[in-house]
């Protein structure tokens, strides 16, 4: 499996196609991050969306009822050896802070956030807000943490190598 991207332009004013291709795409994949923007031009302004997902990976499966369901990503399949042991660092500290604050590890980052944060290389709390799904108040909660995290992490990577 590997990371494809996809780009969509949707018109401002003529969007019935081009917004139908776009769910439709939307649905058909394992999507990881959705970027998205308003290009302001008069009347050629247009949205702009840059469809990070996961070539190869089957999507959704049919039950018997008739039901969709995603299908898991193994992350030890999809990352690189070194991403996945940093990946395994922060859902281990994502799990502790889980049981400490009394909610559900996904409440604190998805498993995909946690990738995102990975394969991303976030140093920043800028680059962490500009992950999907990842607001202001994770920012402030667990910003730091996670900063200090991928610093570690990731210098005591370099120093092995």
């Amino acid at each position: 499996m590997s990371t494809q991207f996809k780009f969509f332009h949707i018109s401002a004013c003529n969007q019935d196609e081009a917004e139908n291709d776009l769910n439709s795409f939307l649905r058909g994949h394992r999507v990881l991050t959705v970027h998205r923007e308003f290009v302001a031009d008069r009347e050629s302004s247009f949205w702009s969306f840059v469809v990070e997902y996961l070539d190869g990976a089957a999507q959704s499966i049919r039950s018997l009822s008739g039901n969709s369901a995603k299908k898991r990503i193994d992350y030890k399949e999809v990352l690189s050896p070194e991403d996945f042991a940093v990946f395994a660092r922060l859902r281990e500290w994502r799990k502790q802070a889980a049981g400490e604050a009394g909610v559900p590890v996904y409440t604190i980052f998805t498993n995909e956030q946690l990738a995102r944060i990975v394969t991303g290389r976030i140093g920043s709390k800028t680059a962490l807000r500009g992950i999907e799904g990842v607001g202001e108040s994770r920012v402030e909660k667990y910003g730091d943490t996670i900063l200090r995290f991928m610093h570690e992490l990731t210098d005591n990577h370099s120093e092995q190598e």
